[in-house]
């Protein structure tokens, strides 16, 4: 896309926005309903990565402590936990949550369910540059992918339709993305794709369409988000330009837009038919680290942690959040002045009620339960 023809759109947007947007309502009610830490001292671990199941009903989580973490969700919102002094609120022990752990020989930083597995297969990106697929029954790994040569891989996906024939994808800080289809040797290979060329700028997110559609969004370290057609990988068929930093995360929202965010401290929506800005989001603090974005598709929010140590919710209608809640000190690992939420994950069921995960750099778990108001 011509840079100067992408800047005439968002300026032509911005105006648009401030003459049209209306004034943000508030339209639901957040609450948080459990705390999950650690009381061991030693067990300090930066959420990288939180999953549902394709049930809704089982949480997967990980990040530095070479473990992935399996917690049902009735155990996590359960009423009769130990309640604090906050409202109500269940502060739960991480090894009383957690109903079982896969250890891992290397960090994580991505997690993803294999479509067609029965929510049996959990694909992970490590920072040793590894995809590896876990059969949850046995607890071992049964697929293993070493294309990336030992450079961290940033994001895992697969494709949400297709049964067995389900297609994978990383993004590494190799600058590649690889696409495979996990019934086929480690070796084969069905693409492998270079936004940024031969600069080689890190491919930090890769999303395919969870409405089945055959394109991929990719969002990269070169300020840009991309969108492939699957049946053509050699060039994008879009490139979103308007960031001013790395793009860390890129979401689908639906079949006609994407989001992204970036360490400029911004979210963008953006229309997929010409790769038009349609709004800018901002609140947030990111300059820097990952901290997390997810979209609830059922009620257009998204979901995004900050380097200031809390959640914030957009509405796709306003540039402003319409909810915002701090993490707080929690037991041994409380001290840093430095921690902040790293990791959201929304619950995709539901209409008039919703649930959202969020996780820190010192290894909390805080889950909030949304209401629409009347």
């Amino acid at each position: 896309m011509n840079t100067l023809h992408s800047q005439k759109h968002q300026e032509t947007d911005k105006k648009q926005e401030e003459e049209e947007e209306e004034e943000a309502r508030y339209e639901w009610d957040f609450s948080l309903s459990t705390v999950v830490s650690s009381s061991s001292s030693s067990a300090c671990d930066v959420v990288g990565a939180i999953e549902f199941d394709p049930t809704d009903n089982i949480v997967a989580t990980a990040g530095i402590s070479r473990k992935i973490r399996f917690y049902g969700l009735s155990s996590l919102l359960r009423t009769n936990a130990v309640t604090g002094g906050g409202g109500g609120v269940a502060l739960v022990d991480q090894a009383t949550a957690c109903e079982y752990y896969i250890c891992t020989p290397a960090k994580l930083s991505s997690l993803r369910w294999r479509s067609g597995s029965g929510g049996r297969v959990i694909g992970s990106g490590d920072y040793d540059g590894v995809v590896t697929e876990y059969d949850l029954e046995k607890r071992t790994p049964v697929f293993e992918r070493d294309e990336h040569g030992g450079r961290r891989v940033w994001s895992v996906d697969y494709t949400r339709h297709g049964g067995s024939a389900a297609v994978g994808a990383s993004g590494s800080d190799d600058g590649t993305m690889q696409v495979w289809d996990p019934r086929c040797p480690p070796e084969e290979s069905i693409g492998v794709v270079r936004p940024a060329g031969i600069c080689g700028s890190a491919v930090c997110c890769v999303e395919f369409d969870p409405s089945g559609r055959p394109a991929v969004a990719v969002g990269c370290a070169d300020r840009r988000g991309y969108v492939y057609d699957m049946r053509k990988l050699v060039d994008p068929a879009l490139t979103l330009e308007g960031h001013t930093k790395t793009v860390s995360y890129v979401r689908f929202l639906d079949g006609n837009t994407v989001v992204t965010s970036g360490t400029d401290g911004c979210l963008k929506l953006w229309s997929v038919e010409d790769g038009r800005v349609i709004r800018t989001y901002e609140g947030h603090v990111n300059t820097r680290n990952f901290v997390g974005l997810s979209v609830w598709r059922n009620g257009a929010l998204f979901g995004c942690g900050s380097e200031n140590n809390r959640v914030f919710v957009y509405d796709r209608r306003w540039r402003k959040p319409v909810w915002v809640d701090g993490f707080e000190p929690v037991g041994m690992n409380s001290g840093s002045d430095k921690r902040f939420v790293s990791n959201v994950c929304w619950r995709q069921s539901g209409v008039d009620q919703c649930t959202l995960v969020a996780g820190g750099s010192d290894g909390v778990l805080q889950v909030y339960v949304g209401k629409r108001k009347p």
